[in-house]
């Protein structure tokens, strides 16, 4: 057990509470006492909000496009530019917003931080402001750099020192230019979650002091570091008062996925200025939150290095916020708090979705969350009279900024050892040496370190993701996640003749990833199992499972020993290209597997077309050879194979119209499959909805029949009566799918917290080709199955777990063993019903086209949209 130090008036949980009960306990004392300093401290038990969406999503199609089509990185080169310091530009101003959010709270509005940049940099030659891409909603991202001022040889030079660190980190660690000269890179985040707003605030005040103050202890800040501002990491959500960005997305749940243009220009700059240190800010935990977390520590860091560092940072920030002055009785402002030491469980970093936990992979050595003080969002936004929050809102500026100097502070102290750490976390992956167990000795300085602190794993030789045949499952989801791991900075390589690894043998053109690289950690956290954590903590913040070796529908294999010297391997920059359109025979046609998202989407693209597209019995599109024009076209956009067939195929596919009431996550990936979709609720339908504008419905999140008036509960049953069909997700799907009396099932709801990678065993046509695992959050499982119903997929018998965290309830139900061997998909006329969660925030591409499949076998019983086709 860790020793905690007493901390008056704040209760340490023995575990976490629920979201839901710390929202109505917070929200409740607010109302109560809506004029005093503050309500009594919450625990800080999660990252504010359930992992799993109950609401309807309706964000524009347009957001969706702006993410899909927009550029993988940053639209500005935050990399290699050869150009010195400053980088100045004059920001063309938005238009003034007077519904911006934080008006109300007396901070800068979107609208008028353009103006105050192009002010700051007026202010000397220590501030440049770069562009580095676009929000979901349109709006600029804005990156501030404040260092002394370079010449472009010094820039030059820099780089050259930053890319000796990374790619020759044994070199690096002797190189006295480094020790003497390289500025250590400091990246402050703002602002993740929209309506955690002062992060920015704190930020711009510590610019404007940066950029005029002319004390010795500044120039040598100054000339010793590199200061970078992510000044708003979600301008959407600032503008709006939401957690989300316009696309209904948590950013800081995205790292892994990379969906969003935030997440992606967030995850650039981590590359590109590859920062020694970083704060997140948010808010709001009262004392403030600085972490390191508690446990579970991911396995895949060099966390002896990360704790060391992190630890040390925080005793600074956790100094500097208390030494204030703000007290209990004056301001109701607790004192300030250190998860590791503080807490037992929950507030971890286990799963790579956080900001800080992800930089920790590119070389960040000292990364932290941190929550100020005050809560201004949500109900207490809507109850709260303007001067309380304004009130609030300064004091969460100050303890921001209190938190923003500490770091410098610690920065200037430590900027030779934070270095010197970085070029360790990298030369022991390129070294493949191996992990240092953290421990009291190991780790010195950070007390109550214990066993269950201590988290490593053991690195495979390799990975190998092999080049079509039998051994690939399909050549787009191998093209789609090489690219995706190059986008992450790991190093992959392509066999330019045929190989044999780990006792077995691969075609040429296979991929193999050298785990003996600088950012390991990075490559195994994406690709392994990952394990089993249920007997370690009670229950987790976030997701604990979520391998894209099992779940993107690629075939990954791990090497775990051997060499890869003289193997014939090529490093590659991206996947080479896959799109291909066979010849077609005499009376031939084409034949696209829909085993994969871009297969579907290239489908629902020829159906807006007009293309004329006949079903096959295994479930493949089968496309006329007149359409092969078309056909390429899509095989080059979408990165897919049109195989030659003598097929003819039997129904007819039509372009399908989705009625969605579901999840941010899954109505993007529906847009990413192409389909066209009108998010629907409660709301929506209540106040009349028009379904002849839809071919079938999808619910997981937001419909209640229950709550519908009487003509919407009439519409509805008309438009399923019709034969329309239902793919419902979730308890809430079999809810609906029960009122409306389509599918004799019964569901079970497993334990609401579990989640991660399971086994899965498909039989049926909805999960024909789909990847012998799935994803779970809140699992649910479906019993007594009556006449016509057909199990499509169940859970693997024994243990179905891979990886992640499923305990049974406290009364022994809802675990794992009751899932085993049941039905977690199933179908029937009308209706198809799922326990798992195949399109979770836009992560398990391999689960995908089930979805897809789904909603092309019920909706096409009522007809489809019925447009002509060539």
């Amino acid at each position: 057990m860790r020793t905690k130090r007493p901390v008056p008036a704040r209760p340490v949980p023995a575990r976490p509470v629920l979201f839901a009960v710390l929202a109505v306990t917070t929200a409740g004392s607010l109302l109560l006492t809506p004029h005093t300093a503050a309500a009594e401290p919450a625990p800080p038990v999660t990252r504010e909000g359930p992992a799993v969406d109950e609401s309807a999503a309706r964000a524009p199609e347009s957001a969706a496009e702006r993410a899909l089509t927009g550029p993988a990185g940053p639209t500005a080169d935050t990399g290699r530019t050869g150009r010195g310091y400053p980088r100045e530009q004059v920001l063309t101003p938005d238009p003034v917003n007077p519904a911006d959010k934080s008006i109300k709270l007396g901070l800068t509005p979107y609208h008028a931080i353009a103006p105050e940049l192009n002010a700051l940099q007026r202010l000397g030659e220590r501030v440049s402001v770069e562009v580095t891409g676009r929000s979901a909603g349109g709006h600029r991202l804005y990156l501030v750099t404040v260092t002394a001022p370079e010449t472009a040889g010094q820039t030059r030079a820099q780089e050259r020192m930053r890319e000796l660190i990374e790619n020759a980190p044994a070199r690096a660690a002797a190189d006295p230019a480094i020790k003497r000269g390289y500025k250590a890179p400091v990246f402050f985040n703002n602002n993740i979650h929209g309506n955690e707003w002062e992060g920015t605030d704190a930020s711009l005040k510590l610019i404007e002091r940066l950029a005029t103050a002319d004390d010795a202890r500044t120039e040598d800040l100054l000339a010793h570091s590199r200061l970078y501002f992510n000044i708003t990491a979600n301008p959407d959500g600032r503008i709006a008062g939401t957690r989300a960005n316009a696309n209904g997305f948590d950013l800081n749940r995205d790292f892994v996925t990379a969906s969003q243009s935030e997440t992606r220009a967030m995850r650039q700059i981590e590359i590109d200025k590859q920062p020694a240190v970083m704060l997140d800010l948010h808010g709001y935990v009262n004392g403030t939150l600085i972490e390191p977390t508690t446990p579970p520590h991911g396995e895949n860091y060099e966390y002896d290095l990360f704790l060391k560092n992190t630890y040390a940072n925080a005793l600074g920030m956790e100094t500097a916020v208390n030494g204030l002055g703000y007290t209990p009785a004056k301001d109701g402002v607790e004192p300030a708090q250190i998860p590791f030491r503080d807490q037992e469980e929950g507030w971890d970093d286990w799963p790579p979705i956080f900001t800080p936990q992800y930089a920790a992979f590119h070389g960040t050595v000292a990364a932290h969350t941190v929550e100020i003080p005050m809560e201004v969002n949500n109900s207490a936004y809507d109850s709260l009279p303007a001067a309380e929050l304004r009130r609030r809102s300064a004091i969460n500026v100050d303890v921001a900024g209190a938190a923003l100097r500490a770091t410098l502070d610690f920065v200037q102290k430590k900027r030779a050892s934070l270095v010197a750490d970085q070029i360790e976390v990298f030369r022991r992956g390129a070294a493949g040496a191996a992990q240092v167990p953290v421990s009291e000795e190991t780790v010195p300085g950070v007390p109550g370190i214990g066993p269950e602190d201590v988290y490593t794993t053991n690195f495979p030789r390799a990975y190998v993701i092999p080049a079509g045949g039998a051994s690939q499952r399909s050549a787009t989801a191998a093209a789609r996640l090489v690219d995706h791991l190059v986008a992450n900075d790991v190093r992959v390589t392509r066999a330019t003749r045929d190989l044999r690894l780990g006792g077995r043998s691969y075609a040429k053109g296979s991929y193999v990833v050298d785990m003996r690289q600088p950012k390991r950690g990075l490559a195994n956290v994406l690709l392994a199992d990952g394990r089993d954590i249920s007997d370690k903590v009670s229950v987790m913040y976030d997701i604990s499972g979520w391998s894209l070796g099992r779940l993107w529908g690629a075939t990954v294999r791990p090497v775990t020993s051997g060499s890869l010297a003289g193997a014939p391997l090529r490093a590659v920059h991206e996947a080479a290209g896959v799109g291909h359109v066979a010849q077609v025979a005499p009376r031939g046609a084409l034949r696209l597997r829909l085993d994969d998202p871009r297969e579907v989407a290239a489908l629902n693209a020829l159906l807006r077309q007009g293309v004329s597209v006949r079903q096959a019995v295994d479930g493949s599109a089968i496309v006329p050879a007149s359409a092969r024009s078309r056909a390429v076209a899509a095989a080059r956009t979408y990165g897919v194979v049109f195989d030659a067939t003598k097929l003819t195929g039997t129904a007819e596919l039509r372009r399908l119209r989705v009625a969605a009431a579901v999840t941010p996550g899954e109505l993007f990936a529906l847009r990413e499959m192409n389909f066209e979709v009108t998010p629907v609720s409660t709301a929506v339908l209540n106040a009349g909805f028009d379904w002849s504008a839809a071919d079938v419905l999808f619910v997981s999140a937001g419909l209640d029949r229950g709550d519908l008036n009487a003509g919407a509960r009439a519409a509805l049953d008309a438009f399923l009566g019709a034969g329309h069909g239902l793919v419902g997700r979730g308890a809430t799907g079999a809810a609906l799918n029960a009122a409306a009396g389509l599918l004799a099932v019964k569901p079970v709801e497993g334990n609401g917290d579990a989640n991660g990678v399971v086994r899965v065993v498909n039989s049926g046509p909805v999960t024909a080709g789909a990847p012998e695992h799935g994803f779970v959050y809140a699992p649910v499982w479906f019993t007594d199955l009556g006449p016509g119903v057909r199990v499509e997929q169940s859970y693997a018998s024994g243990d179905p777990l891979v990886s992640g965290h499923w305990r049974a309830l406290e009364d022994g139900s809802g675990g794992r063993a009751d899932a085993a061997g049941r039905a977690s998909v199933v179908s029937g006329p009308g209706a198809v019903l799922f326990g798992t969660e195949p399109l979770f925030r836009d992560h398990p591409k391999g689960e995908f086209a089930q979805v897809a499949r789904a909603l092309f076998t019920v909706g096409h019983v009522g007809g489809g949209s019925g447009e002509e086709s060539e």
